[in-house]
């Protein structure tokens, strides 16, 4: 479980900034299941969704530079997320999964070819004995938009995308699980995209970057 615990290049809770994030949840009067909730919700909505902001280079992935932004994809929040749990001394880990996305779909198919998102990232937490998802991607003012209810997240049950939406439309479709990772597994994220999006992978520069 320690591996869970430790900091890394991308983890890098020792710094100003995440130690700045977390400062409210340093109260000891707090169990480990109102920090990891509190957090959940301060990354959900403090950061607004941006799936088209995508860059993978090594230093753009590094938590203390991701909560520097005011946006971010879903893998970024989960990487927040994750460092500020670990910080509090909260086993977690990446989560990476293949979705099909059923609404507002237009741009998301001009620019990558397909409504399939991957890899779309979230966080496993560990709680009262137990792994649970967090999923901290969409904002509320997003889920406002497309009509989707704000993800919700107590600490012992897992929270995933929603079948449905609001009206009882499709709304989102898990298609392939890749498993957990105790570090961010840069090489398998591009190969990843690379694999799925052929129209873009010619956009992947040198350093690693890929501005859709």
């Amino acid at each position: 479980m320690e591996k869970y615990l430790a900091s890394s290049f991308f983890y890098d809770f020792e710094s100003k900034i995440i130690q700045d994030l977390i400062e409210e949840f340093k109260d000891s009067k707090l169990t480990e299941n109102e920090k990891a909730i509190g957090l959940y919700y301060k990354v959900r909505d403090g950061w607004r969704y941006n799936a088209f902001d995508i860059e993978f280079r090594k230093e753009a992935l590094q938590s203390s530079t991701i909560a520097q932004k005011k946006h971010g994809h879903c893998i970024d929040k989960s990487i927040i997320y994750i460092s500020g749990l670990r910080a509090l001394g909260i086993p977690a880990r990446l989560h990476l999964a293949k979705v099909k996305n059923h609404i507002a779909v237009e741009r998301l198919t001009e620019k990558l070819g397909t409504n399939e998102l991957t890899p779309h990232g979230m966080v496993d937490v560990f709680l009262n004995g137990k792994w649970v998802k967090a999923t901290p991607a969409f904002n509320k003012e997003l889920c406002k938009l497309v009509g989707v209810e704000p993800l919700e997240f107590d600490g012992s049950n897992d929270s995933i995308f929603q079948e449905y939406n609001s009206e009882g439309s499709d709304f989102m479709e898990y298609l392939e699980d890749y498993g957990s990772f105790e570090d961010v597994p840069l090489e398998f994220i591009e190969q990843n995209m690379k694999d799925n999006y052929p129209k873009l992978a010619e956009l992947l520069d040198q350093k690693g970057s890929l501005r859709v």
